[in-house]
C-alpha cells in the first residue's frame, strides 16, 4: 500500500503543493518548526480517516482567506491504483470520495489506504486522562470493521440525545421525561454493552503484542499489561437506571462506555503514575507498533507509516530500536534536522515557505 502522489490545496498553509512520495521505504519531511513539515501527514491521515490526525478542528484545517480545503492522493494497493478526494469546506459537513464515490464510513477507506500515525504526543496515551486510552482502541475498532464503526457513532448519538434530556429536565423526574429516557437507555445499555466487549477483546489481544515491541525498544523485558475497567457491574440497563436520580441532579450520563478504562502496567505499577518519561515513551511507541502489527494481520500490504518528529525524544539506541521493528512498506518522516543513522532516507522533501521541494538521495 502506498501513496504514488499528493496533492493540497488552501490546507493548513498550503496554497496549493503536490509530491510523489518514494513508494517504498523513506521520505523525509525536513524543515524548521512551523514549517508546515506536520501539515503534510495530517492531510494524509485526513484522506484515510476523515479526520485530524492532531485532534485539530475542521476550521483550522482550511487556510487563512480560503472557504475550503481540498485533498487529493492517488493510492497504489495491490497492483490496483485509486483516487481519494477529500473536500473540507467551512461552511458545510466535509466529503471524501473514492474514485469519485462518496465514502460513509471510514472502513470503506480501507481498502485504498490504511495509515498508521507516531508521534511524541503518543505519551497521552500513557500519561494522559482515560479518553486518550478509549480513541486509541476505538481507533483500531472502526478500521477494522463497519459495524463497529456504526456501534461507535451510535452511542456517541445517544449520549448526546441522553445528555440533551438531563439538561431538559431542570434536575426532576417527570412522566415524560422517564418514558423517554426508557427510549435512550435501552439503545445506550445494547450498544455500550457490545462495544464494551468489543474493545476488551481487543485489549487481550494487544497486551502480547505491546509487551513484545517495548520490551524490543526499552532493551529489557518487562510485562506490560492492558485492563479494561467498566464503570458498571453487571448489566448497563440496570446502572444506567440506579443512576439516574444521580444523573438527573448532574445532568451528566455517570455510567458508560463513555466512563470505561484502560489500564496500563509495567511490571507490578501503574504506568501512568509510576513509569519515567522514557518508560512512558516507549510503551506509547509499543502501543502503536501494536496496532500496526494487527493492520499487517489482515492486509496483505503494510499501511502507510507517518512518523511526525518520533526520532526527536529517543536515543541513538531506541531510535536504531524503532527502524528494526518497522516493517518494509512506503514511510514519510517529519524531522528539523538530519534523520537518525539507522534511517536510509530515499527521498528527502525540504519544507520551506509552504513549499515542498524533492530530492531523490542516493543509496
Amino acid at each position: 500500500m502506498a501513496i504514488s502522489s499528493l496533492w493540497i490545496r488552501d490546507f493548513r498553509c498550503f496554497e496549493r503543493s503536490r509530491f510523489e512520495p518514494e513508494p517504498s521505504g523513506f521520505t523525509i519531511l525536513r524543515g524548521l518548526n512551523g514549517s508546515g513539515k506536520t501539515s503534510v501527514l495530517e492531510a494524509i491521515g485526513w484522506l484515510a480517516t476523515g479526520r485530524s490526525i492532531r485532534g485539530a478542528t475542521r476550521e483550522t484545517l482550511v487556510r487563512r482567506g480560503a472557504d475550503r480545503a481540498i485533498l487529493r492522493a492517488e493510492t497504489v494497493f495491490e497492483d490496483k491504483q485509486d483516487l481519494i478526494e477529500a473536500e473540507i469546506p467551512l461552511a458545510r459537513a466535509a466529503r471524501t470520495q473514492l474514485n469519485r464515490r462518496t465514502i460513509r464510513r471510514h472502513a470503506e477507506m480501507a481498502v485504498a489506504l490504511q495509515v498508521s500515525v507516531f508521534s511524541p504526543a503518543d505519551r497521552r496515551l500513557v500519561e494522559g486522562g482515560p479518553v486518550e486510552r478509549r480513541d486509541y482502541l476505538d481507533e483500531v475498532l472502526v478500521e477494522r470493521s463497519a459495524r463497529l464503526e456504526a456501534v461507535t457513532n451510535e452511542v456517541e448519538h445517544v449520549l448526546r440525545q441522553r445528555a440533551a434530556l438531563l439538561r431538559q429536565s431542570g434536575g426532576k423526574l417527570d412522566t415524560g421525561i422517564l418514558v423517554t429516557l426508557d427510549v435512550w437507555e435501552q439503545r445506550l445499555a445494547a450498544a455500550g454493552t457490545e462495544l464494551a466487549v468489543a474493545r476488551e477483546t481487543l485489549a487481550e489481544e494487544l497486551e502480547p503484542l505491546v509487551s513484545e515491541s517495548y520490551a524490543h525498544l526499552a532493551g529489557h523485558r518487562e510485562h506490560v499489561t492492558f485492563t479494561y475497567r467498566r464503570s458498571w457491574n453487571a448489566e448497563l440497563a440496570d446502572a444506567l437506571r440506579s443512576a439516574r436520580e444521580q444523573d438527573v441532579r448532574r445532568q451528566v450520563t455517570t455510567v458508560g462506555p463513555h466512563r470505561d478504562e484502560l489500564e496500563i502496567g509495567l511490571g507490578l505499577t501503574s504506568a501512568r503514575t509510576h513509569a519515567s518519561q522514557g518508560e512512558q515513551r516507549c510503551i506509547a511507541l509499543a502501543m502503536r507498533l501494536a496496532t500496526h502489527e494487527l493492520r499487517l494481520r489482515v492486509a496483505s500490504e503494510p499501511p502507510v507509516l507517518l512518523l511526525d518528529d518520533v526520532f526527536s525524544e529517543l536515543d541513538p539506541y531506541r531510535s536504531a530500536a524503532l527502524v528494526e521493528r518497522l516493517p518494509s512498506g512506503q514511510v514519510l518522516l517529519t524531522t528539523a534536522v538530519d534523520p537518525p543513522a539507522a534511517v536510509g532516507a530515499h527521498q528527502v522533501v525540504e519544507v520551506a515557505g509552504s513549499h515542498l521541494l524533492a530530492k531523490v538521495c542516493e543509496q
